[in-house]
């Protein structure tokens, strides 16, 4: 599905990121590892193309993506949540979720929310009408996953999707996780501090160091002194 092989990315004069090589498979969960500032960020963005790769290549489906813009990446079957949510603050929820409609590759178009966008996440049509400037942490959070969620994208990618939210939304989000993992429909890579989530959702980790990757296998192999040396501040 997703296969990423020696990507280099960065800002400005700074090299970020040094050859990473990655895969998603069909229905998998798989997730993006490493302590602060090793460049997990800038992967995810790099992926989706909001920051322009300086080498290697991102393919999707067979189809080399490496230049092409994040709307033609979105178009394509990618679905993007980023850190910060990144919600539109004077749009109402409706029009939040509307916007999602934009990469939906002409499978529907009009003023109709799918019913599986906000299936997940029962409050949202109860807030339709309120600015998502408004809404809390949590509840931006499941704005921005119906957003992403209405263009029914086969490949999520999730940065930090559960940074700076309530308990109780992040066992929702980890409840919505696990219900796309279970549909088979479509894999997700995710990016999250929290190792404890990690392991409640991921079928295969990666982790980065320096830019690089340093580990990866499947979530049973990533024992304590995998943790202590990669992961542990």
């Amino acid at each position: 599905m997703l296969t990423v092989e020696k990507l280099e990315s960065g800002y400005g004069e700074s090299a970020v990121l040094r050859g990473v090589t990655l895969q998603v498979r069909p229905g998998q969960v798989v997730c993006l590892l490493g302590r602060n500032g090793t460049g997990k960020s800038t992967f995810v963005k790099s992926v989706m193309g909001v920051l322009k790769a300086r080498g290697g290549t991102v393919s999707y489906g067979g189809r080399d993506l490496t230049r092409q813009a994040p709307g033609e990446r979105a178009r394509s079957g990618i679905g993007y949540v980023p850190q910060g949510r990144e919600i539109f603050g004077q749009l109402s929820v409706r029009e939040n979720i509307l916007i999602g409609l934009e990469a939906a590759r002409g499978k529907r178009r009009g003023d109709d929310i799918p019913p599986a966008a906000v299936e997940r996440f029962p409050v949202l049509p109860t807030m339709y009408g309120r600015r998502g400037g408004d809404l809390s942490g949590g509840q931006q959070q499941q704005l921005a996953f119906a957003r992403v969620l209405a263009a029914e994208p086969e490949l999520l990618l999730l940065d930090e999707p559960c940074e700076g939210i309530q308990p109780s939304i992040v066992d929702d989000i980890r409840d919505v996780i696990r219900s796309i993992k279970s549909d088979g429909r479509t894999a997700i890579l995710l990016v999250e501090q929290s190792l404890e989530f990690v392991r409640s959702v991921a079928d295969y980790v990666y982790i980065l160091e320096k830019g690089s990757i340093a580990w990866q296998g499947e979530l049973e192999a990533l024992d304590d002194e995998t943790v202590r040396r990669y992961l542990t501040v």
